[in-house]
């Protein structure tokens, strides 16, 4: 970071430390026979077969030696291998296999579903049969291996051409590794480090991960899953690209009340303040009345971890949401890289080459873009959200008002301030035709009963016990010679702060 940004000045005593790392990110391995004529060159120049034997023979037995492969590799090192079908928590599985099996470093498990997938068919054509992208029902394998650097991860493979691999990453994971290698201490919880420490030291390591040789790496488990690399298609090279890259900022608070109420704030003001122009320029978008994308915003309340808030454009996405009420994460989602631009060099068709500001690359040695691109959305997303003060003092304040109060011996109950008829109560003291004269016990048993309330005498004490604790706590004061009160200066800054904080926070950190 070249300068500080806006919301770490600001909230600096209230944060213990920050971390930006690669969360989930998945890459994709695909042969070059993605599209039919490549495939059909394949079977006709290289494998020199009919096509229909291809599709009724071949294909069938290349996927029959993926499966032998994979239950043959799990035998061997006295692992699980699975068939499971229907609805499946994939990664549940493989945690529940560690724990049962304590199995430190290596292959976890294997499992085999059957899903629809990216495939080939065979229809009739003008001179001969050809091939068509069609989605096919079919085996589909998942490794999963505890790696010694890269944590848990799994590789997902298809069984029918074009044979696609997918391969599941966590930065989170990965540098959890990289922390116990060097002998640093931390607490990793549902992803996310609750305490490190050594900071500065895991940013440095985190910073890494954009940077390390993932063609090798991914190359080497590509083969350890897939023996038709080395024989039928030793051929062909597999191109890696990065299909989802998620990057989080995540800011640890020194402790839940330092956080709730000011993360309600971020969570109102983001919601009522932000319109789809603020979410195209924390994106890196410029405002274009011709961009005819999706950009909304979405608020879920209902996870089990916190609750979260959503800015969507097209395929991209920005989210903010707090984990174990310590900790504020803010996360970009990166599916379309195209809609960011970066400076970089670009090889044209003629062969040279231009550097110039270009939509951003899948390739894997674009992950560094994808980070910079990323923690300038968080950037600007949250010095947008610095104009929000901390409600904290606010609510220290708020705690005489809670606390039962002793005078004489006797016992005055407290006020809760989240609670809706106490905040009616205040109100009505602090209407502005009270100002001149005060208000009477009538005053307020009409603005919190009615008028209609027929005998008045049971409401009329009620409201009576009510400015006596009111009285107690110093907030009204009886005005001499008469049967009026009026509002205390303290009384009137402190009933109308629980007002304005009732109206704007607390409805959120109820629903939360």
């Amino acid at each position: 970071m070249s300068t500080v940004w806006r919301f770490l000045a600001k909230y600096t005593s209230l944060i213990v430390c920050t971390l930006h790392c690669f969360d989930r990110v998945i890459f994709k391995g695909h042969l070059p026979l993605a599209a039919p004529a490549e495939l059909e060159r394949f079977v006709d120049w290289v494998l020199k077969v009919r096509r229909c034997h291809f599709i009724k023979v071949l294909a069938p037995q290349y996927a029959g030696v993926l499966v032998r492969h994979a239950q043959q590799v799990a035998r061997q090192a006295g692992r699980t291998y699975c068939y499971r079908t229907g609805a499946l928590q994939k990664d549940k599985w493989a945690e529940g296999l560690m724990r049962e099996q304590r199995i430190e470093r290596g292959l976890v498990g294997i499992l085999c579903t059957q899903e629809t997938c990216k495939s080939f068919q065979l229809v009739p054509g003008e001179k001969r049969p050809r091939f068509i992208s069609r989605p096919r029902q079919q085996r589909v394998l998942y490794y999963y291996f505890l790696d010694p650097q890269l944590g848990l991860i799994h590789v997902r493979l298809q069984t029918w051409a074009p044979f696609t691999l997918q391969v599941y990453v966590n930065g989170h994971d990965w540098l959890a590794q990289q922390l116990v290698r060097l002998g640093k201490g931390f607490v990793l919880k549902h992803n996310a480090f609750t305490q490190l420490d050594d900071p500065a030291q895991a940013q440095r390591q985190a910073d890494r991960f954009a940077k390390l040789d993932w063609p090798k790496i991914l190359k080497r488990y590509a083969q350890r899953v897939n023996p038709l690399l080395r024989q039928d298609f030793a051929c062909y090279k597999v191109r890696w690209v990065v299909d989802q890259a998620e990057f989080a900022t995540d800011l640890l608070f020194k402790s839940p009340a330092a956080l709730t109420g000011l993360y309600a704030k971020l969570l109102q003001f983001a919601t009522l303040t932000f319109t789809p122009k603020d979410i195209l320029g924390f994106l890196g978008r410029k405002w274009d009345r011709r961009f005819d994308g999706d950009v909304h915003t979405e608020v879920k309340t209902d996870r089990l971890l916190g609750t979260r808030i959503k800015h969507r454009m097209t395929r991209n996405w920005l989210k903010m949401y707090d984990k174990f009420g310590l900790i504020l994460r803010v996360e970009t989602v990166i599916n379309r890289p195209k809609e960011f631009s970066v400076f970089r060099t670009r090889r044209h068709r003629d062969g040279t080459t231009s550097q110039d500001y270009f939509p951003m690359n899948k390739d894997t040695g674009s992950l560094i873009h994808y980070q910079e691109q990323a923690l300038a959305c968080h950037r600007r997303y949250l010095d947008a959200l610095a104009v929000v003060d901390d409600p904290a003092p606010a609510y220290q304040q708020l705690r005489q008002l809670t606390e039962p109060k002793v005078i004489a011996g006797r016992s005055y109950a407290g006020f809760n301030p989240a609670r809706r008829d106490d905040v009616r109560l205040f109100a009505a003291v602090l209407d502005g035709d009270h100002i001149a004269r005060g208000f009477r016990n009538k005053d307020i048993r009409v603005a919190l009963f009615g008028a209609d309330v027929k005998p008045p005498s049971r409401q009329s004490a009620a409201v009576g016990r009510l400015v006596k604790r009111l009285h107690a706590r110093q907030l009204v004061a009886k005005i001499p010679r008469t049967r009026r009160w009026r509002v205390t200066q303290s009384g009137r800054q402190l009933l109308s702060l629980a007002v304005q904080l009732y109206r704007q926070s607390w409805p959120q950190l109820l629903a939360a």
